[in-house]
């Protein structure tokens, strides 16, 4: 029997203004029919990034009231159901990035299909793992203290190259009026985002 471990289902990128700047999704293992398909539909990944905001807003209060500021990384912002859960990064300019991890997303032993889901291509990543990563992301299986705060380094590090392109204007994506703004569509930047979700996996210390 395969021994299923933890990948990531969903990143988004939620501007200033609450407003979604980009969102990706990666599919999951499904043993039923032994193939990789997106857990929830595109709509089900929008709601629930959309969700976390009240989270977001709620933690910054706090943090607020105890005179400590932004804290960046908020870790686990609330478990969906018993396989997907939440995980959320704030900038110092208000830029959120969100996890949504598959916590029985992909098997170990490399059989499988691979493949996208919402129109991104997996190029077969998320069909398995080496045998030496298999072995690594076995012995990992759940999320400890920490371990996604290299997606969220590896996702602000994309963020920051794509701010410093020059034809690229964060005021139209998140404006100063205090509303809407328009969503990223870097081919770059998305090509980014695919590559740190098809990388991750329990155990990861760089993408």
């Amino acid at each position: 029997m395969a021994t299923l471990i933890p990948s990531i289902a969903c990143l988004g990128v939620i501007g200033r203004n609450n407003n979604p700047l980009h969102i990706q999704i990666f599919p999951s293992y499904d043993p039923s029919t032994n193939t990789y398909v997106a857990a929830r539909t595109s709509l089900q990944f929008h709601l629930l990034l959309s969700s976390t905001l009240d989270v977001f807003d709620l933690r910054a209060r706090r943090n607020a009231a105890a005179g400590v500021g932004l804290s960046g990384d908020f870790g686990l912002l609330h478990a969906v159901d018993d396989r997907l859960a939440a995980y959320g990064f704030e900038t110092n300019t208000g830029t959120k990035f969100v996890a949504v991890v598959d916590m029985r997303g992909r098997r170990v032993d490399g059989r499988g299909g691979g493949g996208g889901a919402g129109g991104h291509g997996g190029g077969g990543q998320q069909g398995g793992l080496t045998q030496g990563g298999a072995a690594a992301a076995a012995s990992s299986v759940g999320l400890r203290e920490g371990e996604m705060k290299v997606v969220f380094k590896a996702m602000q590090t994309a963020y920051i190259k794509l701010l410093q392109n020059p034809f690229f204007d964060p005021d139209e994506h998140s404006p100063l009026t205090g509303t809407g703004g328009k969503k990223i569509t870097s081919k770059k930047f998305a090509e980014d985002m695919r590559r740190i979700g098809e990388n991750w996996r329990p155990g990861v210390t760089a993408l």
